[in-house]
Formats: C-alpha cells, sequence, structure tokens
C-alpha cells in the first residue's frame, strides 16, 4: 500500500524519482501486527528510491503527521530538496482483539493494565464526564458524525459511504454507555502520501494529477491511493496552485489520560495550535477549513475547543448551527474526517494533508469548499499526548 501511494505520489508532483532523496514514512503498529521494522526502508526499496535517506517515525495516531514534520524540517532545514512522506497502516488482518491491544500500546502502560483501561473505556468517560458538565445530552454530539457521514457520502475512498441522521445515530448499537457506534471512527487499512519540494524546485514542478486516497476496509483490498504535493519555500508557479506549508507545530503531553479528562481540554492541541498561529502570523478567521482529528464525538468538540474555535461547552453549537458544513464558517472532515473516511492510525495524518491539498487545489469536487486558500490540520497521538498541527496556504 505505501509504496503504491508513493509511486503515484512521485508521479502526480511530476519529479523524477531520482530527485527524492529522502523517505519519511509514519506507522504506529507494524512492529506488533506485522513483526515488521523499517518499513520505510522497506518502502524505499519497493520504490527504487536507490540509497535514499529511509526513517520510519512512530508517535501512535499522530506518527503520519509526525514524518510529515520530519519531511518539512528536512526541507526547510536545507539537507535535501525533494523527499517523499508516506503514511501507512494495516490492521484489518487480525483479529479485532489483536488490534484493540496493539492500539492500547499507545496509552500509559501501568494504568491500562492496572484500571483495563483502553480508547473505548477513555473516550466514553470523557463523553460521560463532557456531557455532565455542560449539561448535555448525547444528541448534541451527533451533529459532529451526522456532518462527517454527509460529506464522506461524496468520497470513493471513504469507509463508511452510509447516510447517517439523527435517528439512526441514537438507534446505533452502546459500546459503553454513553458511547455509541456512531460516535467513533472504524479501524481500517490505507497509506496516503506527499511531495515536498524546497521554493526553487517547486518552481519549476508541472505536475498536473489530483489529489486522491484509498482505504480497505475488514479485509478487501485497498483501490486508489494517496497523492498530492507540498512546496516549502517561496512561491511556486504551475497550471494549479503549490501548497505552501506556513506552519508546523508540536506539542507533547502525558500518556496519562487523568488531566484530560478533568480538565476537559487537550493542552497539546492548544499549545501545538497557538506555536502554529504565531508560526504563520494568521488568526483564527484566517482559517478556510480545518481537519481535525476527530476519532469520537466528543474529541472533535474538544478540539474546536481546545484549540480557541469555541468556547469551552460551546462546540455543539458549532455543529448544531451548520458552522462546520461545506458551506459553513469553519468546514470540518470536509472528506469525511476520521469518523467516515477512516482512520488507518499512521496513515490519518497524511490523508488530511492530502484532503486538504485537494481543497486549496480546487480539486475536491462535490466537497469543495468555496474559495479555500488556508487550510489548517492537526493530528493527536493516543488520547492527546501528541498534537501535530500544520497550516497550508494555496499560492
Amino acid at each position: 500500500m505505501a509504496g503504491d501511494a508513493v509511486t503515484r505520489a512521485i508521479e502526480d508532483a511530476g519529479v523524477e524519482a531520482a530527485a527524492v532523496s529522502a523517505l519519511y514514512l509514519g506507522n504506529m503498529t507494524a512492529g506488533v501486527m506485522e513483526r515488521q521494522q523499517q518499513l520505510a526502508s522497506l518502502c524505499a526499496h519497493a520504490c527504487s528510491l536507490t540509497c535514499a535517506e529511509a526513517f520510519t517515525l512512530e508517535a501512535s495516531s499522530a506518527s503520519g503527521a509526525a514524518a510529515l514534520r520530519t519531511g518539512y524540517m528536512a526541507v526547510a532545514g536545507g539537507f535535501h530538496d525533494v523527499v517523499v512522506v508516506c503514511g501507512a497502516e494495516r490492521l484489518s488482518h487480525a483479529p479485532r482483539e489483536a488490534s484493540t491491544q496493539a492500539l492500547t500500546a499507545a496509552l500509559d502502560g501501568d494504568d491500562a493494565k492496572r484500571h483495563g483501561e483502553s480508547f473505548l473505556t477513555l473516550n466514553a468517560a470523557l463523553m460521560r464526564r463532557y456531557l455532565d458538565a455542560y449539561h448535555l445530552s448525547p444528541e448534541d454530539l451527533a451533529p459532529f458524525a451526522i456532518n462527517a457521514h454527509r460529506n464522506g457520502w461524496n468520497n470513493p475512498n471513504a469507509v463508511l459511504r452510509k447516510p447517517l441522521d439523527l435517528d439512526r445515530y441514537l438507534s446505533s448499537r452502546m459500546l459503553l454507555e454513553p458511547l455509541r457506534l456512531m460516535d467513533a471512527p472504524p479501524i481500517c487499512d490505507g497509506a496516503a502520501a506527499v511531495v515536498l519540494a524546497s521554493g526553487r524546485v517547486a518552481v519549476g514542478l508541472a505536475g498536473d494529477g489530483l489529489a486522491g486516497g484509498g482505504f480497505a476496509e475488514d479485509s478487501r483490498a485497498a483501490g486508489d491511493f494517496a497523492k498530492g504535493d507540498l512546496a516549502a519555500g517561496g512561491p511556486a508557479t504551475g497550471a494549479r496552485p503549490r501548497v505552501k506549508i506556513l506552519a508546523s507545530a508540536v506539542a507533547s503531553g502525558s500518556l496519562k489520560a487523568t488531566n484530560f479528562i478533568t480538565d476537559l481540554k487537550i493542552s497539546t492541541a492548544e499549545a501545538s495550535s497557538r506555536r502554529a498561529f504565531r508560526q504563520a502570523g494568521m488568526r483564527h478567521d484566517d482559517i478556510d477549513l480545518f481537519e481535525l482529528h476527530d476519532a469520537y464525538t466528543v474529541i472533535t468538540a474538544l478540539s474546536l475547543e481546545s484549540n480557541g474555535f469555541a468556547a469551552p461547552g460551546e462546540a455543539v453549537r458549532l455543529g448544531k448551527d451548520g458552522a462546520l458544513a461545506l458551506n459553513g464558517r469553519l468546514p470540518i472532515s470536509t472528506m469525511g474526517g476520521l469518523k467516515s473516511r477512516g482512520h488507518p492510525v499512521g496513515a490519518t495524518g497524511i490523508y488530511q494533508v492530502v484532503e486538504a491539498v485537494q481543497q486549496l487545489r480546487g480539486a475536491a469536487g462535490a466537497n469543495q469548499v468555496r474559495n479555500a486558500a488556508v487550510a489548517m490540520t492537526q493530528n493527536l497521538g493516543g488520547m492527546g499526548a501528541t498534537a501535530i498541527t500544520h497550516v497550508l496556504e494555496a499560492t
């Protein structure tokens, strides 16, 4: 999957494979689930990127964005002119218990063993705390899931291309009170890739392909895979907009979810977005769309609030008022997000960027956000232990 994504990204960007001097790949579970390490080297060899620098990055479900940041620093720092960044994950081939155990490794190991914690139990506790604190009901969070499914309907690569309304949301299976099946994303397989180039190189690129993506649900083979191009550096020219990385920021914190649940704030998300806004010289009103880490509906609410797009407890108003729809003032999950498109953990952060690139190129089809010029992506690792934010601009 990763090799296919990388090959298509290189073709899409209009560069020669020989010009690519580094490959950075984000992955979370291959060492445990596949008994395979050094995926970046494996992928580079499969793509004939002979002797290219190749590293695998792991930051739980933020592994994709960690790889992107590494590639960004390599290009912006002058060490490479052209690099490829990829995210890849395969989870559907193993029993669900095995994938759950592999994902739980992103939590504090002692706490997980002592208290039997998992992402399901922690997000259920978080959702319960959020609803109680702000005197809300589960249906107040439903618009986040409904919006994601509405957008995913037009994405041929989405895992859950299923219509969702309030009745279907409320009638979905209860996973752990008050968390329902339609509050959670599907586990799936996927790979996505982007090409990063210095401003000097990007000016001469002539690629004219469109960004895309692909997933496999359960054990089915994946179809099309993501491809796109980003320019880190000066202005670019060509038949289609280039996309410049204006900001790349990271914050990390404890693997314990206690403070997260008590404070009802993702402190790492808040810190990384503040740094990103400062780097980009922008404010919240400058963001035309936000690809957030909507792993659970309650995480959607807390992401909007922690990043300053809504006051504490007020994110649900944005969902109800249509502000988060494609024609709203802050579109989110524009191609379905983690909720509908799917969440192949290590690849998620790259999918977010590919979809942002589609929007900034004006190539998102029926899901196109009008006059999209600036996009923000944020990828979270674990229960907010890592938050990586990027701000992108069409040039």
